[in-house]
């Protein structure tokens, strides 16, 4: 029992420490612009293996030594899985800046921490389960830890999806008062992406980034269609490349898609409104109706109980 117990805790604390790991790994550019200030900040002859020593425990071992157990774990990874992990990350925004090696850091930090969990749960209740039952769970809920990463960056794909889809009528607005007034589309992306912080705004900003580095606009426009992954933004981003080639009038092009984006946002709208009433049925059915009856039932129950009735059931 005490082994159980004690591999219970140090499977939980593994978790932990990767999972926290995975979640707050610096990116590259932190930890050079780090680097840069302390060196900048001391002064005479600079001793590197002094330099190294004064960084934290955390980022001189730890680490290191997950995102390097995260490589070896990409060995045994289907490319085609770490692909798609790829795909999402970048639908999802990059948050954190992560790699498909921490997702991956994250998926086995999950899968031990529900393991592990649920065996020092049954370490200390003393169930008298069979042992099968105990391993089917507990391998059910490290099914469920493992996956649990991915369902996290799914749900950031659909908020990020969602609030550009919102956005883009009001950016399209403005990107056409920007053009009527002389201002060139570049120009007009640079300024939504200056007045607006929001993640169709960023979009916006590394599109102008990427065509100051020297790719084409049709490239870089692409490129953000494919990062964002919603139809909205595939249709204005065909329409912009259209009229760019045949010589057609981006102002009109752009109150014309605005007008459309804002009926697509109308029809979105509407259909969020559909599914609720779907969406309300399972909280009725488990929490409101039972509530509803045993409020309407105990009186009638009560009297029928204390009635003429009641005695043929004693």
């Amino acid at each position: 029992m005490g082994i159980l117990i004690g591999i219970g805790v140090l499977v939980i604390i593994a978790a932990v420490v990767l999972i926290v790991i995975g979640v707050r790994t610096p990116s590259t550019d932190n930890i050079l612009e780090r680097r840069l200030q302390d060196f900048s900040a001391l002064d005479g002859t600079v001793n590197l293996e002094d330099l190294e020593m004064a960084q934290p425990f955390s980022e001189r071992i730890i680490i290191p030594l997950a995102r390097k157990m995260g490589e070896i774990a990409t060995r045994f990874t289907p490319q085609n899985a770490l692909q798609n992990t790829q795909k999402k990350l970048e639908l999802a925004g990059n948050p954190g800046r992560m790699e498909p090696s921490m997702v991956l850091l994250l998926q086995f930090g999950g899968a031990a921490l529900f393991g592990g969990l649920l065996i020092l749960v049954f370490s200390v209740a003393n169930t008298k389960w069979p042992l099968g039952r105990i391993t089917l769970l507990v391998v059910a809920f490290s099914v469920i830890g493992f996956y649990f990463p991915q369902l996290w960056l799914q749900s950031k794909i659909g908020k990020r999806q969602k609030e550009v889809r919102l956005g883009l009528p009001d950016a399209l607005d403005l990107l056409t008062i920007c053009v009527e007034a002389g201002l060139g589309f570049d120009a007009a992306m640079a300024k939504v992406s200056e007045k607006w912080t929001n993640e169709l705004s960023l979009s916006f900003g590394r599109v102008i980034r990427e065509i100051q580095l020297g790719k084409l606009r049709r490239e870089a426009m692409r490129d953000m269609a494919e990062r964002i992954g919603i139809s909205e933004m595939t249709s204005f981003v065909a329409a912009v490349i259209q009229s760019e080639q045949l010589g057609v009038s981006m102002a009109k092009v752009l109150r014309i898609q605005s007008d459309q984006m804002r009926v697509k946002r109308r029809q979105y709208a509407e259909e969020e409104a559909a599914k609720a009433p779907i969406k309300m049925l399972i909280p009725m059915g488990l929490l409101i109706f039972p509530s509803l009856m045993i409020v309407l039932l105990t009186p009638a129950a009560m009297k029928l109980m204390h009635s003429a009735l009641g005695g043929m059931f004693k």
